[in-house]
């Protein structure tokens, strides 16, 4: 097993607080373990740091733009030491939103309809798109974001308004809004991890719902399903993991309704804080932390 590992954190994303934590977390429960650990950012000094502590492997707790999207996984792949989490193309397939839908798509996985918006409409142009092309409430969010961060389901009433709040993004997706339960499964490389079921207070199972402990999201494991019916929704979550080229940890996210899962997407690199699901779900099954880290750990490698 890699004994001295560097733990890449923080970034510039929205998500760097919380890529920040799962690091901390990371890092805590390696230091528990014998194992020597540094963690830094991935900013100017990253390549003497690297050079300097000489990691046997990169734990990548990046979140978002530039450490999930391929970014940080160019660079580690020219300095050539092991990373976690998915490579380049698997996490930039991942994390854009408009290639992973096209990607269910062609593979028969079910996912909510959806267009892609430029802002290049009037405001009835759009209104009428919409109602022409699957009514409201629909979604509409960042094509290349993640942890939920600007996602809002909108009514006729309150859809442009919203869309005002994205526009620096240039083009969102709207998206069909199912309505059903909110299940997220796991995968940790060719194994399937098991499932989960959310209950958010808040509307949806947002940014705020996830990481604010104060949101009192009900987790709910095992989740109730008949076993064809679960065992269907592992097979799609493993489908998903292979036709994406994943490694290591991936996370997906499902609205199941009416007997039938709807993928939203696919998370290369979940979040491994003490409210993370992928944590919640690995112990039930009774991999603790450190196990769950370990194995993350052994799937690490380079893509060429």
């Amino acid at each position: 097993m890699k004994k001295k590992i560097l733990i890449i954190s923080g970034g510039i994303s929205k998500e760097r607080i919380i890529s920040l934590e799962t690091g901390k977390q990371v890092a805590k429960e390696l230091k528990k373990n014998n194992y020597l650990v540094k963690t830094c950012e991935p900013d100017k000094n990253l390549l003497s740091t690297i050079k300097k502590f000489k990691p046997n492997c990169i734990f990548n707790a990046l979140h978002g733009q530039f450490g999930e999207d391929g970014y940080i996984q160019t660079i580690l792949e020219i300095i050539g030491i092991p990373y976690t989490h998915s490579g380049v193309i698997a996490s930039a397939k991942a994390m854009d939103k408009e290639i992973s839908k096209k990607i269910f798509l062609k593979n028969k996985i079910l996912t909510p309809k959806y267009f892609i918006y430029k802002f290049n409409k009037t405001n009835k142009e759009l209104i009428n798109f919409v109602k022409k092309k699957f009514n409201f409430p629909v979604v509409i969010k960042p094509i290349n974001e993640g942890s939920s961060v600007n996602v809002y389901i909108c009514s006729q009433n309150n859809l442009l308004k919203r869309l005002k709040i994205l526009k620096d993004y240039k083009k969102v997706m709207i998206e069909q809004f199912i309505p059903g339960r909110e299940i997220q499964s796991a995968i940790i490389g060719k194994k399937k991890l098991g499932a989960i079921e959310l209950k958010p207070k808040r509307k949806f199972y947002d940014y705020q719902a996830k990481y604010n402990s104060n949101a009192k999201t009900e987790h709910i494991i095992p989740v109730d399903l008949p076993k064809k019916k679960y065992k269907a929704l592992m097979n799609i979550t493993l489908k998903a993991h292979n036709l994406m080229g994943c490694r290591g940890v991936t996370r997906s996210d499902f609205k199941y309704y009416k007997g039938k899962f709807y993928l939203l997407e696919i998370n290369t690199q979940p979040g491994m804080t003490n409210l993370s699901l992928v944590p919640e779900i690995s112990a039930y099954i009774g991999i603790n932390f450190i196990n769950l880290i370990k194995l993350i750990l052994k799937d690490a490698s380079i893509d060429k």
